[in-house]
């Protein structure tokens, strides 16, 4: 799969090595912006805030499949129900909000685990195979948690995590009884 990580930070740098990984063409997109037009999949992976400058310098995202894994920290901006809408309002097509729940310090240690953590996301049917391929892919097992329409109150439940994550953060595991 081709993708475009908009972001080459903690989170999209992360994501993009893991993929490379997987055996995915990656290509990174900083500051300046770029090209998606030859991507399958579109990671937006830069701080909340900037999140329309960010992909007002990326041409070629309509119609690309796109997940969202900003955050609202410090603090949520803007007039759109999600962060997830905001993206979608670029790339006019489906959307996941995926990895806004994992800790980019740990992506060098997750595939070193007992048991695949887990990594909650929310989508639109379109999104599905693409989100849960690339989830598998980075060495999570996806857990799905709503459609997009939930992709708000998922933004705000990452205070949550922040409130148990000991220094450096935690991985989390759900599973049904029997799998553990």
């Amino acid at each position: 799969m081709k993708i475009v990580t908009i972001g080459r930070g903690m989170i999209g740098g992360g994501l993009a090595g893991l993929w490379r990984d997987a055996g995915h063409e990656v290509e990174e997109l900083g500051r300046d912006g770029g090209d998606a037009s030859d991507a399958d999949a579109v990671l937006v992976a830069v701080p909340g805030t900037k999140i329309s400058e960010a992909l007002s310098k990326v041409a070629g995202l309509e119609g690309k499949i796109a997940i969202d894994a900003t955050n609202i920290m410090p603090a949520r901006h803007g007039d759109f129900s999600s962060y997830a809408e905001e993206v979608k309002s670029f790339t006019h097509a489906p959307v996941a909000k995926s990895f806004n729940m994992n800790f980019g310090a740990l992506y060098g240690e997750v595939r070193k685990q007992r048991v695949r953590p887990s990594n909650w996301y929310v989508a639109d049917d379109g999104a599905l195979d693409v989100t849960e391929q690339l989830i598998r892919d980075a060495g999570y097992d996806p857990v799905r948690v709503g459609d997009l329409s939930r992709a708000r109150d998922f933004e705000n439940a990452v205070w949550l995590l922040m409130g148990i994550q000991p220094v450096g953060g935690v991985f989390y595991r759900f599973a049904v009884p029997g799998e553990l």
